[in-house]
């Protein structure tokens, strides 16, 4: 038998020594052993070794350091986030200037001249938008007003509030009066009330047009605006009900008094558009059938005409059917009613219309019109009357589905935005296109704003007094959330260039909304999902300043803020929330004043610089185009005749060196 102290040996474990690494077997000759082996063998006491856990204990382990791993990456994440927020520099920030306290959360704001226009929960305000200074209070209607659309017309306002049932009505703003003019879209029966989706007027509010949709059918309203007949009613009104009854007086402190007796002239309906039939078979059996049909050029490359046949149409959706599916079974989505978005254009070469039709200038001849998923854009003359056929005078086709348009504020260029990222330029103007630009890979584009051109002299921006031809740029928000900067010109092509790109590690920093600044050139307000409004100079770029609501007010819907930029004073209005209210909470609106920060005070008085000054600094698109022309030619002449001259020293040279080499062999 052992001993006690021998079976206590045996229980002990003794320490080891064990040598790092992975274990090789030795070399049969200890001459060939390395003396490096001493220090490669480590003392371990088997005390510290880790036994091997048993399931599910071992599982559990894995998975608690799992957790600790993870937590501590989180850490690190947040630690990294902090010190970049550190570091960051961060923009001036400015307070408002005013606040018009509200009961109720307005769904939009609009500014027209010096009025701001605030929707209600029956109606509608107007304040002034230099004191903040409320002037008028509307409330006749039944719901809430849910957006306003407001244009100047000179001295005077056309504003077009839509409620919360589609319902839109025409208001004119004139002399301190406001009159009712119309309700476009209101019927007796309310089963068979029609909502108003967009509207849009005119440059000088000679042309309304209005986007109806209703029982499950939509259509485009264009109506022709007496606005000469109005002036002359505002100076000598007649009551609709009583002649006698005298028109309201205005308070003491109210400048603007309701007028709703006074009957003004009603806008006339000239056309009816309806969204283009979708493309089916024909009976024609040759080109020269399909080109008797069409009435001269107009229509031409609608598509509509054409000598496919239905069985040919039958043919290829059974072959596309039975291509894809596998993709196609299943309940689809109702598909929904096409959208138009549309703009009135002013008489242009590009734009085909009847020779019979003169339109004087300053006033829109043309409505161009494009539907979603569509790739036309048609045109239709402004000159007709309701009886008349409603055909589109010209077709524009793109490549792709058009997604988006804009036209810019002084009518003279147009930019067409196709779903594949692909955009044309066009100087309407000057009757050709600007050229033709892709955005990068993978950008589509969400919304297109103009800005004013302008040039950087001496580190500012400054817009160039007179007019400018052939010179546009625009900011492009895309669907990713990035801004890109397009300029183009009319003896180069266009450019564009990235201003913000997309937040890939902070998301909330995502740009929801872009609005140009008139007042101050080549800026841009933007809008984030994380709250923020930044002032972005687009000629550097970089961002100028910030701006902020005052505690406890924020923005309740970041991704859809309520604001209003004014396009004649330096001044934008921005919607603030409390905290934990909802629709019925009070509100404020709050007025910016650009000039009251001490970064951009001087920049709004003194944006224009004389075009002589521009001259003197050697700014080419400053010149007349027959000066630039002149210009470009003389560059071209200096180097060809400098490089003539060149050829004429290396021809010297030449001959020089073959006299050398001549005399060499002569000696």
């Amino acid at each position: 038998m052992s001993s006690p102290d021998a079976s206590r040996a045996q229980k002990m474990r003794l320490p080891l020594f064990t040598q790092k690494g992975q274990l090789e077997v030795p070399t049969p000759s200890e001459k060939d052993w390395s003396k490096d082996d001493e220090e490669g063998y480590v003392f371990k006491d088997p005390h510290q070794e880790l036994d091997s856990l048993p399931q599910p204990y071992r599982m559990i382990n894995k998975l608690v350091n799992l957790l600790f791993d993870r937590a501590w990456e989180i850490i690190e994440d947040r630690d990294t986030l902090r010190e970049v927020e550190l570091s960051r520099i961060r923009p001036t920030v400015y307070p408002p200037v005013f606040e018009s306290k509200l009961s109720k959360r307005p769904r939009c704001i609009a500014v027209s001249q010096d009025y701001v226009f605030i929707a209600g929960a029956k109606g509608f305000s107007i304040y002034n938008l230099h004191d903040a200074r409320q002037i008028y209070v509307y409330e006749k209607f039944k719901v809430e007003v849910m957006s306003i659309w407001a244009t100047d017309l000179g001295n005077e306002t056309l504003m077009a509030p839509v409620d919360e049932t589609g319902v839109v009505r025409l208001f004119y703003l004139c002399k301190d009066g406001l009159f009712f003019i119309k309700t476009i879209n209101e019927v007796d029966d309310t089963s068979k009330q029609t909502i108003c989706v967009k509207m849009d007027i005119s440059r000088g509010g000679d042309f309304a047009a209005f986007l109806i949709q209703g029982a499950g059918d939509t259509w485009l309203d264009v109506y022709k605006l007496p606005k000469e007949s109005w002036l002359k009613e505002v100076e000598h009104p007649q009551m609709a009900v009583n002649p006698k009854k005298k028109a309201k007086q205005p308070q003491m402190d109210v400048s603007i008094c309701y007028l709703g007796e006074v009957k003004l002239s009603l806008p006339v309906q000239i056309m009816k558009i309806k969204p283009p039939k979708p493309i089916t078979g024909t009976l024609f059996k040759s080109p020269l059938e399909v080109f008797a049909k069409i009435e001269g050029c107009y229509g031409l490359g609608s598509g509509q005409n054409h000598i496919i046949k239905d069985s040919q149409w039958e043919q290829q959706t059974a072959i596309f059917n039975a291509t894809y599916r596998k993709y196609l079974d299943g309940e689809w989505e109702e598909e929904p009613l096409s959208i138009a978005t549309f703009h009135f254009l002013f008489p242009s070469c590009l734009t085909v219309m009847p020779t019979e039709v003169k339109s004087p200038p300053g006033v829109a001849s043309v409505l161009g019109v494009h539907w979603t998923g569509r790739h036309n854009f048609f045109l239709y003359s402004l000159n007709r009357t309701l009886k008349d056929k409603v055909d589109p005078e010209g077709v524009w086709p793109s490549a792709a589905p058009i997604a988006a348009s804009q036209l810019s504020d002084c009518g003279s260029y147009l930019v067409l935005a196709c779903e594949d990222g692909v955009l044309t330029l066009w100087d309407l103007a000057e009757g050709l296109p600007l050229g033709i630009i892709a955005l990068p890979e993978g950008c589509s584009c969400q919304s297109i704003h103009f800005l004013k051109y302008f040039l950087v002299h001496e580190g500012q921006n400054v817009y160039p007094e007179g007019p400018v031809k052939s010179q546009m740029s625009c900011v492009v928000l895309c669907t990713d959330t990035s801004l890109h900067l397009v300029t183009a010109t009319g003896t180069q092509g266009p450019t564009v260039s990235m201003l913000v790109e997309r937040p890939v590690k902070h998301p909330e920093e995502a740009l929801c909304a872009v609005a140009p600044v008139p007042a101050l050139p080549g800026m841009v307000l933007t809008f984030s999902r994380d709250s923020c409004v930044h002032l972005l100079d687009v000629a550097r770029p970089h961002i100028v300043c910030a701006f902020v609501p005052p505690e406890p007010y924020h923005l309740a819907v970041p991704w859809k803020p309520v604001f209003a930029v004014s396009l004649q004073h330096p001044f934008f209005l921005l919607r603030g929330d409390h905290p934990d209210g909802d629709s019925d909470t009070p509100s404020s609106v709050f007025y910016f004043n650009f000039d009251s920060c001490s970064l951009l005070e001087n920049v709004s008085k003194s944006c224009f610089i004389p075009r002589a000054d521009l001259n003197a600094a050697g700014f080419p698109q400053a010149l007349p185009l027959e000066r630039r022309c002149e210009s470009v030619l003389q560059k071209r002449f200096q180097k060809l005749e400098n490089k003539v001259k060149e050829q004429e020293h290396w021809t010297r040279l030449r001959r020089y060196s073959l006299l050398l080499q001549r005399e060499n062999v002569r000696k």
